[in-house]
């Protein structure tokens, strides 16, 4: 079981805080894994177990926990003392109003409270609102590269490159790593992942009865990525092949999968007059081999399959991130921290003079002096064009 330290550490120095701890992701990018690991991270220190209340929701074991009332009766019961406890709940959104029993275990007990969840409703203003903002959140992203690199079973003494294509075409989801290499096996598991979100976070949670439509939607997302669109252009297109669902429709089953962390909407920021658009954005898959298998493994060496590995590298990062607009001119992504700001341009290829220039062409139109990267499948080292850095994507991924 590989430990990811960078979000068990994070856990770890959240201990004790007077805070509710969120950890949440789309399903199966490793929350279970991560709070049982905090769990024995807690033994090893040793907090007694009869202090440390851990609760998977998806196990049979707890279907009698309906509803925050079941829940907090439980938990009740097992408080006989003053100690502190370490209350883990693992995909709690299964459990009803299960927000009512987190606040009152926050008033009532001398508790830590730790919650996974593989909706963004965890992260919802009502929810922060009901808790008084006393949330800390940790979000989990399917494996990096390096990770990748460092757990994924490869044979034959892979060269980088070749471990990377397999990252390109599968994706980063965790439980591929078991699954001795075998493309079959991983594809058949990344088909069933997809269906497992749809039907559990997006389907089922919203009632949806056009499951047909959600699936075309989807499998037209995969084509577009890297393309700017909006709710409106897509009925316009689905208008054309027989379908008459409306653009607010689109909207909301868009904002379905978004809360299902299945995809991303990336808004444009217009760097002149330095604000947001609210027309059209892009759209980009939480992991490539997700992506893959709905729009065909046959594309995964595509230029919106490197768009969209670097956009979640760069959430994984901890960036805010945007597609930039300069006048006409558009810049794949502003990547921004508080002390911290990147424009980047993602090209398979910079070889031909013409692609060069038209990638460069976007970043040497913004006159500030911040970082401007083209990052690119080709072999370069430290090499600069006009002040732009240019780096290869795997150097890139591989980087710290």
């Amino acid at each position: 079981m590989m430990v990811r330290e960078k979000y068990l550490n994070q856990i770890i120095q959240s201990k004790d805080l007077n805070l509710i701890k969120v950890i949440t992701g789309v399903r199966r990018s490793g929350k279970s894994t991560l709070l049982l690991q905090y769990k024995d991270y807690l033994i090893s220190q040793k907090i007694s177990e009869k202090d440390i209340i851990y609760m998977n929701f998806e196990s049979a074991k707890w279907y009698d926990i309906k509803d925050y009332h079941d829940l907090y009766s439980y938990v009740k019961e097992q408080v006989k003392d003053e100690h502190r406890k370490y209350l883990l709940f693992d995909e709690v959104q299964n459990v009803e109003n299960w927000e009512k029993a987190i606040n009152s275990f926050m008033v009532d007990f001398n508790s830590d409270i730790y919650i996974t969840g593989s909706n963004a409703y965890l992260l919802s203003s009502e929810l922060t609102t009901l808790l008084a903002g006393r949330v800390f959140t940790i979000r989990i992203y399917p494996f990096s590269f390096q990770e990748f690199v460092k757990a994924y079973p490869f044979h034959n003494h892979e060269t980088q490159y070749e471990q990377f294509d397999k990252y390109l075409k599968y994706g980063g989801m965790p439980m591929l790593i078991n699954m001795n290499d075998n493309e079959e096996l991983m594809i058949n598991y990344l088909n069933d992942l997809k269906e497992v979100v749809l039907k559990k976070d997006v389907i089922s949670r919203n009632n949806i009865k056009d499951v047909v439509f959600l699936d075309n939607l989807i499998k037209y997302m995969a084509s577009v990525i890297g393309n700017l669109t909006t709710p409106y252009s897509i009925a316009e297109f689905m208008r054309k092949n027989g379908s008459s669902i409306s653009h607010e429709t689109i909207d909301s089953y868009l904002k379905m999968l978004e809360n299902a962390y299945f995809i991303y909407r990336v808004p444009r920021f217009e760097l002149k007059g330095k604000q947001l658009l609210k027309t059209q954005g892009k759209y980009y898959f939480i992991d490539n081999g997700i992506k893959n298998v709905i729009d065909g493994m046959s594309s995964y060496d595509s230029g919106s399959s490197y768009e969209n590995l670097v956009y979640i590298e760069l959430l994984r990062r901890g960036y805010e991130v945007y597609v930039g607009q300069y006048d006409n001119l558009e810049i794949n992504f502003i990547a921004t921290k508080p002390n911290d700001t990147i424009y980047i341009q993602v090209s398979r290829s910079i070889l031909d003079e013409k692609v060069e220039e038209r990638e460069k062409k976007s970043l040497l139109a913004i006159k500030d002096n911040h970082r401007k990267i083209i990052l690119t499948m080709d072999q370069v080292s430290n090499k600069q064009i006009d002040g732009i850095e240019v780096i290869n994507i795997i150097d890139f991924l591989m980087q710290s």
